[in-house]
């Protein structure tokens, strides 16, 4: 879900794109009108890429069925799924959607977007990498007390930052039995050391 590294042209771009400027009524406060919106501008520039409707396809149900309480997403880039996902979240009754993303640019631009969704009260956006946003949140009292596990995490950032971000979010408890792990990227080549060490966790829980 990403473009060159450190380009902010699409952005640029997005930030330009003529419907948010002439059709405000049509978009606000609906998050599958914005949806189709970046989709659309999304055509128009090479190599700007979103979760699109077959991966969204395939999670959005798993948060009707899953009810999480609460959702990281590891990588922002244009927001797409931060709104998509947020939305079906605030749906199912959740409280929080989480989106940690490393570039400000992109983050400054993905919180106007979840602003226009409507979403702002459920989507909150964190600047950092995601070691950063997860201490960060840790550390803030987000994720406290009845919130302290994480329903849900979606890793869709930095593929080698996988494991490590994984292994933090354990060591900090914000992993418990019921937290569901969606991976962005997991098909040729994939990623096999995330995908080896969720191998174990499951077998070390199946042992117990």
């Amino acid at each position: 879900m990403s473009a060159t590294p450190g380009t902010s042209a699409p952005f640029d771009g997005l930030k330009a794109y003529k419907p948010w400027k002439v059709d405000g009524k049509y978009l606000r406060s609906i998050p599958t009108n914005i949806l189709a919106a970046i989709d659309t501008f999304a055509q128009t520039v090479a190599g700007l890429s979103n979760i699109g409707d077959t991966k969204g396809e395939i999670i959005t149900p798993l948060i009707r069925q899953n009810k999480p309480a609460t959702m990281l997403e590891l990588g922002v880039y244009i927001g797409y799924s931060a709104i998509m996902f947020g939305d079906a979240l605030k749906k199912a009754g959740g409280k929080k959607y989480y989106s940690v993303e490393k570039n400000p640019l992109f983050a400054a631009v993905v919180a106007s977007l979840v602003e226009m969704a409507g979403l702002k009260d459920t989507v909150r956006i964190i600047v950092g990498t995601g070691a950063e946003g997860i201490q960060s949140l840790f550390h803030d009292g987000s994720l406290q007390g009845k919130y302290s596990q994480l329903g849900m995490i979606f890793f869709d950032h930095h593929k080698p930052s996988y494991t490590a971000d994984l292994k933090l979010c354990e060591q900090l408890g914000l992993v418990g039995a019921q937290t569901v792990l969606v991976a962005d990227n997991m098909i040729l080549p994939g990623n096999p050391p995330y995908a080896e060490w969720v191998r174990a966790v499951l077998q070390r829980r199946s042992e117990r």
